[in-house]
């Protein structure tokens, strides 16, 4: 029962326990820069990957629907 009460007396806090470095202006920085590079692609290789698999899947997506389509627009002769 001891227990349970002090559990129950548990303040729930949106305060961070661990303190981190700011990054923000570093970001800031970064992302204002004008050096040519499109802003999605800013973030490094992690970026790059994230941007070529999306751009895969998307193009291979509509390959796909396209295909289907198709498939079902012509059905199948009875024999």
């Amino acid at each position: 029962m001891l227990r349970n009460l002090l559990i129950g007396q548990r303040t729930i806090s949106t305060a961070s326990r661990r303190h981190f470095k700011n990054k923000v202006p570093e970001k800031q920085k970064l992302f204002q820069e004008d050096d040519e590079i499109p802003l999605y692609l800013k973030g490094g290789v992690a970026d790059a990957l994230l941007y070529r698999a999306t751009m895969i899947l998307t193009v291979g997506g509509t390959a796909y629907a396209i295909y289907e389509l198709a498939v079902a627009s012509f059905p199948k002769k009875q024999e």
